[in-house]
Parts: structure tokens; C-alpha cells; sequence
């Protein structure tokens, strides 16, 4: 072996979904929104002669958009490139402890590559057999915990009382909720950041605001967490939000009619969805999110993904010990669905 390669840190990557290139696809796997941004973004007429400037460090403007909409202080927001940008400093920033940082054994699958690749000890938790989170599993000694709420691949959201018994039993470890799909759920912690100055609660545009090619996300927590969040990232990369970032991020947070009736319409193709699903045979658990995790009681979840597929209809199947049988199938337009369930409805009928 040459010299170097034994300096090489070797770890094995997050596999996202695929993002194919031919035409005429229905598109079902990586839970993007199927509407367009806020026409207000769309049709921004923007100042480009300023891309030849360095945007602004602190992207005070965003940060300030950001915190006026939930109400908080802008010491209080730290935004990045996405929210596994946020999360990549939250675990580089918070999680330095000797002890295992604690997770889901199903879960976002970002979280052990990071702790990988920062060299963290972590432990992952086991879900119950209806994929819920056992809380009383976090109750132990650890070096910080991190779970998505609502939790993905599973769909599940956790009410606030569960979150609240994990950070009562954490008061001296940071606990971080990633609430990528939160608009499409119930009540978010972010009403426990007063209460819990150990609370971090990251965000995205990239689901509800339609914006996952723009690449922003955020964390609001205690002016404590958000400073240190911030003096990482200004070690790492001082410009991470640019011109185009910020401009276009405050004009979604502006839309808020816009936004709120782009989740409404989702949640009601859901609805309808997921009715059609149970009739031709799948169960799966109620879904708070904009995809839903279904099995199905006669056909292996992996000869559907191949043969939709075939028929370019894009969806989600890992080959996950517990999960292995289940695709993850996300919410499009009214039509895609359709198109969707009328495949479905031949594939079965003839298999």
C-alpha cells in the first residue's frame, strides 16, 4: 500500500435517492414537494451584479425573516446550507463527549455516517415492533441524543410530553429534533426551547417550502447553543449562505398563505392516498409527513420498487434489516398518484 493511503479516511457515504435525468418520470422518491416555490421566490427580480461581492457572513437578513416568523430573537437562529449542513455542525459543535451519542436504529441515515466520520461513539436505539420510539431508551447516561420528530423512514411523529420526558432525563446533554417534515405533523418542540436550554431544533426549506435546490436550513435553540453553532461554522466556512440563499429564503418565509395551502394540499393527497393504498392490500403507519411507509400483504416491497421502476415511476426501498419489506413513497400531485394507484392496481391484479 502506498504511504498516503494510510492516512485516508475511509467511510462509507450516505446513498441518496436517485435523482434520474431521462424525461417523463413520476418522480416518488426523495420527498421533494411536487408544487412550485411561492410565486413571491419564483418571481423576485434580484440584483445578479451583486454575486461578485462576498454575500453577507451572518446572513443577518434571513436570520431576521427566519426569527420574526417563530417568534424568537435572531441570537436565537443559526441557518446553513440545508439542514445537513445544520445537523453536520450540530454533531461537530455539541456531540465531543467520550459517552455514545443515542439514536434510532431506523432512522434518518445521515446520522451515522457523521458520527462515523467525526469519529463519535454512538449507540442506536431499537424501535418498538409499530416503529414508535421507546423514550424511556434515552433515559441512560450518553453523550447527546438526536432523533427526526416526525421520524424518517418510519412517518411517525412523537408527541411533545414523549420529547419532554427525553430532555427532562438529558438536562446536562444537548438533545437535538430534527424537524424536517414537521409542517406536515402536530405541534413542534420549538415551544420547549424557553424551558430547555439544552433543546436544538433544526428546520429545512427543502420539504414544505419546495425549495430542496436551494439548500437551506436552520437550527433555533438558546443564544448559548446558537453562538457556538456559529463560531464553528465561522472556523469552517465564513460565506456558507449566499446572495441567491438569502434573497429567495425571506421571500418564501414572506408567503405564508402560500406556504400554508401547499402543506394542505399535500396532507389532502395523502389522505386520499393512503386509503387507496389500504384497498389494494398495503398497511403502513399513519403518516405525518409527505410520504408514506407502506408494506404490502402479498407482494415483497422490492419487486414493486423494480417494477415501477420499469415503468419510470421512482420510489424509496431500502434493503434494511426490519425495513427490507416496506417502500417509502412520496407525496406527488393529484395526477402522479393516480398514475401511481392505476400501476399498482395492473401490477397486482397480474402478479
Amino acid at each position: 500500500m502506498l504511504e498516503w493511503k494510510k492516512n485516508v479516511r475511509f467511510v462509507e457515504p450516505y446513498v441518496p435517492g436517485e435523482q434520474p435525468k431521462e424525461e417523463g418520470i413520476i418522480k416518488l422518491n426523495t420527498n421533494e414537494n411536487p408544487y412550485p416555490p411561492s410565486p413571491k421566490v419564483v418571481n423576485l427580480k434580484m440584483d445578479l451584479e451583486k454575486l461578485r461581492i462576498y454575500s453577507d457572513p451572518e446572513a443577518l437578513e434571513l436570520v431576521s425573516a427566519i426569527a420574526g416568523y417563530h417568534g424568537l430573537n435572531n441570537d436565537q437562529v443559526f441557518v446553513g446550507i440545508g439542514s445537513d449542513d445544520v445537523l453536520a455542525m450540530s454533531f461537530m459543535t455539541f456531540l465531543n463527549s467520550d459517552k455514545p451519542i443515542l439514536f434510532p436504529d431506523i432512522t434518518y441515515s445521515f446520522y451515522d455516517v457523521w458520527a462515523k466520520l467525526l469519529r463519535i461513539p454512538y449507540e442506536t436505539k431499537a424501535l418498538k415492533d409499530d416503529f414508535s420510539i421507546n423514550i424511556e431508551d434515552y433515559y441512560g447516561e450518553n453523550g447527546g441524543i438526536v432523533f427526526p420528530n416526525p421520524n424518517a423512514p418510519t412517518c411517525l411523529y412523537m408527541p411533545l410530553d414523549n420529547i419532554r420526558g427525553i430532555l427532562d432525563h438529558n438536562r446536562d446533554v444537548v438533545v437535538i429534533v430534527d424537524e424536517a417534515y414537521i409542517d406536515y405533523a402536530g405541534e413542534s418542540a420549538l415551544s420547549l426551547i424557553d424551558d430547555y436550554d439544552n433543546l436544538l431544533v433544526v428546520r429545512t426549506f427543502s420539504k414544505s417550502r419546495s425549495m430542496a435546490g436551494l439548500r437551506i436550513g436552520y437550527a433555533m435553540g438558546n443564544s448559548e447553543l446558537i453562538s457556538a453553532l456559529n463560531s464553528v461554522k465561522f472556523s469552517f466556512n465564513s460565506y456558507t449562505m449566499n446572495y441567491l440563499q438569502i434573497k429567495l429564503g425571506v421571500e418564501s418565509i414572506k408567503d405564508d398563505v402560500y406556504f400554508k395551502d401547499m402543506i394542505a394540499k399535500v396532507k389532502n393527497t395523502r389522505e386520499w392516498f393512503s386509503k387507496e393504498l389500504k384497498r389494494l392490500g398495503f398497511s403502513y403507519p399513519e403518516s405525518s409527513t409527505n410520504f408514506v411507509f407502506a408494506t404490502h400483504n402479498r407482494v415483497p416491497a422490492k419487486e414493486l420498487f423494480e417494477a415501477a421502476k420499469k415503468e419510470k415511476i421512482y420510489l424509496r426501498y431500502f434493503a434494511n434489516l426490519r425495513i427490507d419489506n416496506y417502500l417509502r413513497i412520496t407525496i406527488g400531485t393529484d395526477e402522479e398518484m393516480k398514475r401511481l394507484v392505476e400501476f399498482f392496481e395492473k401490477y397486482l391484479t397480474n402478479n
